[in-house]
């Protein structure tokens, strides 16, 4: 038996090729979008893919499961409870599959979804005993799934039957069964995920404060509570995925000319400007909403474009137009009309507008000074409720970033504002979101509420 983790930084996305070498077949668990590597994988180990597995139907990226099974013809296998409308094959609990000498057992563990699933894996070559679980998102390391992602409405029902799947599915299982889980670091699908990318169920039994004992009713408080930001676009993505996404084939991102990105704003698309904060700040196109092409893009990007609109990007280095497409693809931006390939130099040749500046960064002391000297500076915190209840700069008026687009007529453009997340990245992407929408000053707090607190500014609770 082999066991492969491919994992997305960013996302936190996990997702796994399991099979036998002997019998030379493999099965894929939640599929990335970017299927590549999975062929690539099991071309390096001999085998055929001939199961492609679902944990759940995902709210935070689209799943590859459509893709890969157009590509290898393997059957697609998801728990009842999702309803899915795209061709598979339902699973209940008990259900086995067998992949050559290699078991695997379902466990219905509902809590993060009505329809999530844990696969306890056997060799049975080597005993009866399972080696290995895949979690999926009900156990992580650290941490369980959310509860909140079907709906804030569904939260304390899920949670409680999270409840029962923990004290009746996992707690039950030994503790040297190798936990691999379907997130790790970096994933909003949960508040405290380990860096530590595989687990065992001993380790988690002692030091996952989510198993800890409690009464149904304390542990549902706690799993409903201090919730992360939700995943921008979760609900077309969890749609897409119940109805299984298109395929997209291979892809080979456009080259536009400037005559042929204009065409393309004329239709109403989007300009997204990947390149560096530096480049950005030294010359960019007006109107365009500035993300760099880092690990932050999937899950910001929701928050700042529709999927409706066509997206033109701006690159700093072409040869990675495929990353960039993938990072955009996996979270249900795959209308991408193409990049700009003439540069910037040539936009201005055309007498085409360039800008430069928009977003001032300033640390917490010049924010400090700032607010002393003009009294219309408004200090908009795009972090969580939680988090602004813990504390946050005096008089900052909390916008968290996945409502800032819906709320944006509540701040007025002329006003300079000044953003501020925790550390500087999710206000980086709330500064974006202002400047294309024509605010004439904003300042984007590098370090955040974490460095306020460093400097030893006052607190508000």
């Amino acid at each position: 038996m082999f066991t492969e983790q491919f994992f997305i930084e960013g996302l936190g996305c996990a997702s796994y090729l399991v099979g036998s070498e002997e019998q030379r077949m493999a099965a894929v668990i939640d599929a990335d979008r970017d299927v590549r590597k999975y062929l690539d994988a099991a071309r390096e180990h001999g085998v055929t893919i001939t199961h492609i597995i679902e944990t759940h139907l995902h709210a935070d990226h689209v799943s590859g499961n459509t893709e890969l099974a157009a590509r290898t013809g393997a059957k697609i296998f998801l728990h009842e409870a999702a309803n899915a409308t795209f061709p598979h094959e339902a699973l209940r609990e008990g259900d086995t599959l067998a992949l050559g000498t290699l078991c695997m057992k379902v466990l219905h563990t509902p809590g993060h979804t009505p329809e999530s699933m844990t696969l306890l894996i056997t060799d049975t070559t080597r005993g009866d005993e399972p080696a290995l679980a895949l979690t999926g998102d009900t156990l992580f390391v650290g941490d369980v799934g959310r509860p909140d992602l079907v709906g804030v409405e569904a939260a304390r029902q899920l949670a409680s039957a999270m409840y029962d799947s923990i004290e009746q599915k996992l707690l039950p299982l030994a503790d040297g069964l190798m936990i691999y889980p379907g997130h790790g670091a970096g994933s909003l699908c949960g508040r405290a995920l380990g860096e530590m990318r595989v687990s065992t169920m001993g380790y988690e039994r002692h030091f996952n404060s989510a198993l800890a004992p409690r009464t149904r009713e304390e542990f549902i408080v706690f799993d409903i509570s201090d919730l992360p930001e939700q995943p921008g676009n979760n609900q077309r993505i969890k749609s897409m995925n119940r109805q299984g996404p298109h395929v997209l084939g291979e892809i080979q991102p456009k080259p536009l000319s400037i005559d042929e990105a204009l065409m393309q704003f004329e239709r109403g698309a989007a300009l997204l400007d990947t390149r560096s904060k530096a480049n950005y700040v030294a010359r960019h196109i007006p109107g365009g909403v500035h993300l760099e092409a880092n690990h932050h893009l999937s899950n910001r990007v929701g928050m700042v474009l529709t999927t409706e609109q066509p997206i033109v990007l701006l690159l700093d280095d072409p040869a990675k137009s495929r990353d960039i497409f993938f990072m955009l693809a996996r979270v249900g931006f795959d209308n991408i009309a193409g990049y700009l390939a003439e540069g910037l130099d040539a936009w201005e040749a055309r007498g085409l507008p360039t800008a430069s500046g928009d977003i001032q960064d300033i640390d917490p002391r010049e924010l400090e000074a700032r607010l002393h000297e003009d009294s219309r500076l408004v200090v908009v915190d795009v972090r969580e409720p939680w988090e602004f209840r813990n504390g946050h700069v005096p008089g900052a008026k909390l916008v968290p970033l996945g409502e800032l687009q819906a709320r944006i007529a509540e701040l007025d453009p002329n006003q300079p504002v000044a953003v501020i997340c925790e550390t500087g990245a999710r206000s980086q992407t709330g500064a974006a979101l202002l400047a294309q929408k024509g605010f004439k000053t904003i300042y984007n707090v590098r370090e955040g509420t974490s460095g306020w607190r460093r400097h030893g500014f006052p607190i508000e609770r």
